[in-house]
């Protein structure tokens, strides 16, 4: 699933490309019954309603909460866009294909396109933004799980219950703190991937953040909250993996893609996840990168500077 970085990476190629433009259509082959839908793209009624709305309206500026991407429109209206597991959005020149054989896929990048918007990560195109300037942004989502709503303001159910953000000013030690200790007896590796807790955190930078603090994954919040330097620390990696990660254009490990359709590059500085069998990158250290699943979700750490406390 893209985390902060991923997000952020994408929120900020929105800027560079789509305000000011107006959106003169938009199109979808998402469907589904499931109630819990009932209030995105993936409803038909839904996105009727939605597809009046957003029509002819200027894209004002794209913002980031959390994992979500807000596209700020000129009546006032916001698009959410929540990528989920496997979606990412991409910018470009679309030819719609009718033939049989694109029945599934029928939307392709035209000929003049880049290669790497060809990927075949970038084929499963479920939701299609025309431009004014007749080019397209579209919603690659090869699972389906991304979620697409509009929302009238940041006051909404979508945004709500969400934990501060670790890269604004207000992240300050002393909420660090307080945030994690809601959970004192929850493992560090979870509650730091508890989106009510601290947004934007997922699997791949917790992994990195508690690399670089030299705590076990399943320590428990309690066990930790004495210890000031080692909160310090913590609190401090948490921020540097994250802005690391924007820098290198996220991470494309798996399925993320940047708006171009190119591969971020955080994939190249992983130091534990998804790095098991392999020597430990600390230098001095003679540990070996081991997986563990800590309460559903697989955690990757060095058998010997992340021992329990």
């Amino acid at each position: 699933m893209p985390e902060l970085p991923e997000v952020q990476t994408t929120v900020d190629g929105l800027n560079e490309t789509v305000v000011g433009k107006t959106i003169t259509d938009v199109w979808t082959n998402y469907k589904s019954s499931f109630k819990p839908h009932k209030h995105t793209v993936k409803d038909v009624t839904f996105f009727n309603l939605f597809k009046k709305e957003i029509i002819s309206q200027r894209i004002v500026k794209a913002e980031r909460i959390a994992k979500n991407i807000l596209i700020h429109l000129s009546n006032k209206k916001i698009i959410l866009i929540h990528m989920k597991m496997t979606g990412h959005l991409l910018y470009g020149t679309y030819v719609f294909n009718t033939s049989k054989e694109h029945r599934k896929d029928p939307w392709k990048p035209s000929e003049s396109e880049t290669q790497a918007l060809k990927d075949p990560f970038n084929r499963h195109i479920r939701l299609v933004f025309s431009l004014s300037n007749h080019k397209h942004l579209s919603l690659s989502d090869m699972r389906k799980f991304a979620k697409v709503t509009l929302i009238d303001s940041l006051d909404n159910k979508h945004l709500s219950h969400i934990g501060p953000d670790p890269l604004s000013k207000e992240f300050t030690f002393s909420l660090f703190v307080e945030r994690i200790s809601k959970k004192p007896t929850g493992p560090i590796k979870s509650v730091l991937m508890d989106q009510t807790i601290i947004a934007g955190v997922g699997n791949i930078y917790s992994d990195e953040a508690l690399w670089l603090t030299g705590l076990h994954p399943e320590e428990k919040v309690k066990h930790i909250l004495h210890k000031r330097n080692v909160l310090k620390k913590l609190h401090e990696s948490v921020i540097l993996v994250l802005k690391k990660g924007i820098d290198f254009g996220g991470d494309s490990m798996s399925d993320y893609r940047n708006i171009k359709g190119e591969r971020g590059l955080f994939q190249g500085e992983h130091n534990a996840y998804r790095k098991t069998g392999d020597p430990c990158k600390k230098r001095g250290c003679n540990g070996t990168i081991l997986r563990k699943v800590v309460r559903g979700r697989s955690a990757h750490f060095c058998s010997m500077h992340q021992k329990m406390l």
